[in-house]
């Protein structure tokens, strides 16, 4: 059985085996006796996560893909460890489902090789739901992962970096061209990781914070004491160097800074 990538699901099936090796040891295995594993299309990358010693539990939207790890998968990899309780294959859309309740509050890891139009949403939905989150790797638009790995002071960074930044460690691991799709995406891709922090709360208020880095990123190329005029900035406050700085400028720990001299100033 063969299935065939499909244009509306943002399909690119990985062909190279080593790399599909290479992005299953991203993960560490520490801290999580569950993975899943969103948008495993035929397995190429399944079938190195099921070599490990956590339950590998799969999610796809294509019923296609999903007939195919149900039924021929597992006679394709006889030698894998294939019983329910080490793999088990959900169909859905995961950007729809409650991680929480799929593995009732334990601890997963999230990998995959995303769908680009949707890979942001799938990185905002593990940082809401980072409690359960220990760690979290796959390959991205090689842009869109350079901007989730990217430091203060560059055009690339931004609300995804920061946001990413305040409760993960990230590390960009490599690149991957084009050639090793079926279909070749225009672009390259790029493989991230990302660790949860020990301490992955915030010491100023979320949704606060969250606005903050919305609205100052909204007009990148402005001084804060411009883009944060929502903000009914005081003039003393506006006094302090930090509203001099454009938001490219600061760092995730001077953003907490920032939130917390608004919120003192009592927005």
């Amino acid at each position: 059985m063969f299935v065939k990538a499909k244009k509306h699901l943002g399909q690119h099936f990985l062909t190279d085996e080593g790399i599909a090796k290479d992005i299953a040891g991203a993960l560490t295995g520490i801290g999580y006796d569950d993975i899943l594993e969103i948008g495993p299309g035929m397995g190429v990358l399944t079938k190195y996560l099921l070599k490990q010693k956590a339950k590998v539990t799969v999610m796809e939207l294509d019923r296609e893909s999903v007939a195919y790890l149900h039924d021929t998968f597992p006679l394709e990899h006889i030698k894998l460890d294939t019983s329910a309780a080490h793999f088990s294959v959900l169909e859905g859309d995961f950007l729809k489902k409650e991680i929480k309740e799929i593995f009732q509050k334990k601890q997963v890891a999230i990998i995959g090789n995303f769908p680009y139009n949707i890979s942001t949403q799938i990185v905002f939905k593990a940082i809401e739901n980072r409690a359960f989150v220990p760690e979290f790797a796959g390959m991205f638009q090689k842009e869109v992962a350079k901007r989730i790995a990217e430091k203060e002071g560059s055009k690339v960074y931004g609300i995804l970096s920061v946001l990413t930044q305040a409760f993960f460690d990230v590390e960009y691991l490599f690149t991957v061209p084009p050639t090793v799709f079926n279909p070749p995406p225009k672009v390259d891709s790029g493989v991230i990781r990302l660790v949860r922090k020990k301490d992955y709360s915030l010491p100023v208020d979320e949704k606060i914070f969250f606005r903050v880095v919305k609205t100052a990123f909204n007009q990148r190329r402005k001084m804060l004491r411009s883009s944060l005029k929502s903000f009914n900035l005081s003039e003393t406050l506006k006094e302090d160097p930090i509203f001099t700085k454009r938001p490219e400028q600061l760092s995730v720990q001077a953003f907490i800074s920032l939130t917390q001299k608004l919120i003192e100033n009592g927005i």
